[in-house]
């Protein structure tokens, strides 16, 4: 199935991701591992919350953790370019028959709460409470020195579906694979901000939370991470790489956070605002499209998430697989 043509002038303006919120059981252990660990910034914390953002971040948070008796994912929230914009985001929401609803959160403004069409938990705002910069206080750069929240990716079992969806709200694809024999999307990198992805798609049980990403400076930050967490007790949460992806051409590792939830250390990828630029093609089974390297991915890449609180997720329609680690 081709990818749709980019839809320029959507219903509302949707300018980036923005943050997530994440259910963990031991809300100090988490607290350790973001703080001590990958070297994010404590912006505000309680016995049940912590509030987490980014070197070169403004807004109060990107990253929240609540404590909860399981582990899942609250829901991904995006920011739009003006107050007017929720209302058209609400009045489109609406329309279409998803849920919507006013929500009250800390340090934001006005924020919608509604669903994708797999019922997934999005939320959008316009304000967020502002902070003074950090990015030249040298001394709080710890861990993986990260800089900015990148990106979401979400397994989905019906990739083509979510693109279109996506589509409709303002999504543009940069990349995608494609399954040969079906002709159908396996995956699709889809952004907002003028990068390689604020959102992406990867075929399989869903809607589930595949990783959330994080740029930070250099590759060799990410080599830091590796001997790092090598030899303060985080060794078994190194699962993939480092290495550099083909999609994207950027450098990435992943990691599991105390709960599960799967972390992407990255950076170098490629600008992509043009609004014409053409969506680069991959084949399922190119060695490359996974790591320039050549080297598959471990199976667990492809089958572990994390759930989204109060949805069931369903079997992807697609069961073509792509090449995996023995």
């Amino acid at each position: 199935m081709p990818i749709p043509a980019p839809n320029l002038f959507p219903p509302f303006n949707i300018i980036r991701l923005s943050h997530v919120a994440f259910g963990v059981r031991d809300l100090a252990a988490s607290k350790a591992f973001y703080v001590d660990t990958l070297g994010l910034q404590v912006t505000d914390e309680d016995d049940e919350t912590v509030y987490l953002r980014a070197m070169e971040e403004r807004g109060h948070h990107c990253l929240v953790l609540r404590r909860s008796d399981t582990a899942d994912v609250r829901g991904l929230s995006f920011k739009v370019f003006d107050e007017a914009e929720l209302d058209k985001a609400h009045d489109w929401f609406a329309a279409e028959g998803h849920p919507v609803a006013w929500v009250e959160r800390p340090y934001q403004g006005r924020t919608l709460a509604t669903q994708d069409c797999f019922g997934m938990p999005i939320e959008f705002y316009f304000r967020m409470d502002r902070l003074p910069p950090i990015h030249q206080k040298y001394a709080l750069y710890k861990g993986v020195k990260p800089l900015r929240i990148d990106h979401f990716n979400c397994f989905s079992p019906d990739v083509d579906r979510a693109v279109a969806f996506y589509n409709a709200i303002g999504f543009r694809v940069t990349e995608y694979t494609e399954d040969e024999e079906t002709g159908k999307l396996w995956a699709a990198w889809t952004h907002r901000k003028g990068g390689v992805h604020d959102l992406a798609f990867t075929n399989g049980l869903g809607p589930r939370l595949h990783h959330t990403a994080f740029w930070v400076p250099t590759p060799l930050n990410i080599i830091d991470l590796c001997d790092l967490m090598a030899t303060t007790g985080y060794v078994g949460n190194i699962e993939r790489g480092p290495g550099r992806h083909g999609i994207s051409n950027a450098f990435f590792l992943y990691v599991l956070d105390p709960d599960g939830h799967r972390i992407e250390i990255y950076c170098s990828d490629y600008q992509t605002v043009d609004p014409d630029l053409e969506a680069i093609r991959w084949d399922l089974k190119d060695p490359q499209r996974q790591t320039l390297w050549g080297a598959p991915a471990p199976r667990s890449w492809f089958e572990n998430g994390s759930v989204f609180a109060g949805v069931t997720p369903v079997e992807a329609a697609l069961k073509a697989t792509p090449i995996v680690a023995p």
